[in-house]
């Protein structure tokens, strides 16, 4: 465990377990052994290890230009996020290093350290594979040139599912700047408040239930999508939809096809950052046919959905490929 945290010695490890809980680790083990976790608040710093290569920028770039104000913010060459857990919240600390990512999670329970981990790990794609998708991606001549240039990206996910498909109908033919005010707003009106010390995140997103009970008169789009949003939000708040990790990906992507307003792009668009279907695609997506343009590949959806059968089953890979090729925020780190 302590070589697998990135600890360079056991004693290092103890060292920090004690200061940390209080407790050693014997000490530790024989409480949750006992049905007693160690409860309250606190912070740790650790490493998260992923398999080489990886390319930071359009993973931090694109959570970093999308980021809500007061969930997300990039401070200090680190992205921030507030955390909704089992037992709480937290914010979570995400710096990228070159043989791992730095973080930090600050916990108002440490009983949520496992799950927290977890969710950072998950956002980030560190579990993938990047070794197989790129030599796949590779076969192909056109796709070659780009994995060669900048190997080892990463499809950039979320830490709550729920969350990001009311975001992704928030962002349905609008700018990335119109959808984050858009988010901005709910979180103001409907988010939970909390404290962070340490930077400007202000609120957790708010929660299906809580959206269920907005006033679509207040919301600042067409009556069309007001009606898209509040149909997705009912049918989370009362459980219609699993988008949860482990999820049926065939299933959820029927359940959300039969909602108002879901067409292909939305649809897919959860299906690879929230579901984390490796082989999502969205051959529709403005930025993905402006890309087969300049690479001289199909641009009609149904053309370039042939073309792209020879890139399964990391279709949702060759979408960050294909996006990299644009003059767009998503791709580059924040200066600062």
């Amino acid at each position: 465990v302590a070589f697998a945290a990135g600890f360079a010695s056991i004693r290092a490890f103890n060292d920090t377990v004690r200061e940390v809980f209080a407790l050693t680790p014997s000490a530790l083990r024989d409480r949750v052994a006992k049905g007693h976790p160690p409860a309250g608040p606190g912070s740790l710093s650790l490493r998260l290890p992923f398999r080489a290569p990886l390319c930071p920028d359009n993973l931090f770039g694109h959570l970093a230009a999308t980021a809500v104000p007061g969930v997300e913010e990039w401070r200090d060459g680190a992205f921030r996020r507030a955390l909704r857990l089992p037992h709480g919240h937290g914010i979570a600390t995400l710096r990228p290093q070159p043989d791992h990512v730095a973080c930090t999670l600050s916990l108002s329970d440490l009983r949520d350290l496992p799950i927290a981990i977890s969710r950072c790990r998950w956002m980030l794609d560190l579990d993938a594979d990047p070794v197989a998708v790129d030599d796949l991606l590779r076969t192909d001549p056109v796709l070659a040139p780009l994995v060669d240039k900048a190997p080892g990206r990463r499809v950039p996910r979320t830490v709550d599912a729920p969350e990001f498909a009311v975001r992704a109908v928030l962002g349905q033919q609008v700018s990335t700047a119109a959808a984050r005010t858009h988010a901005a707003r709910l979180v103001t009106a409907y988010g939970d408040p909390i404290d962070d010390p340490g930077g400007g995140l202000t609120h957790l997103f708010p929660t299906p239930t809580a959206l269920a009970e907005l006033d679509p008169e207040s919301l600042a789009f067409p009556k069309t999508r007001r009606t898209t949003l509040m149909t997705l939000v009912d049918a989370l708040a009362k459980e219609e939809i699993d988008l949860g990790v482990g999820s049926d990906w065939d299933e959820a992507r029927a359940r959300l096809s039969a909602l108002p307003g879901f067409g292909p792009w939305t649809v897919e668009t959860i299906a690879m950052r929230a579901l984390g279907d490796p082989d999502a695609f969205i051959p529709g997506d403005l930025g993905i046919r402006a890309a087969a343009a300049t690479l001289d590949l199909p641009v009609t959806p149904a053309a370039l959905t042939r073309r792209a059968a020879q890139w399964r089953p990391w279709r949702a890979y060759s979408v960050q490929y294909l996006w990299a090729t644009l003059d767009h925020a998503i791709n580059l780190l924040p200066a600062n």
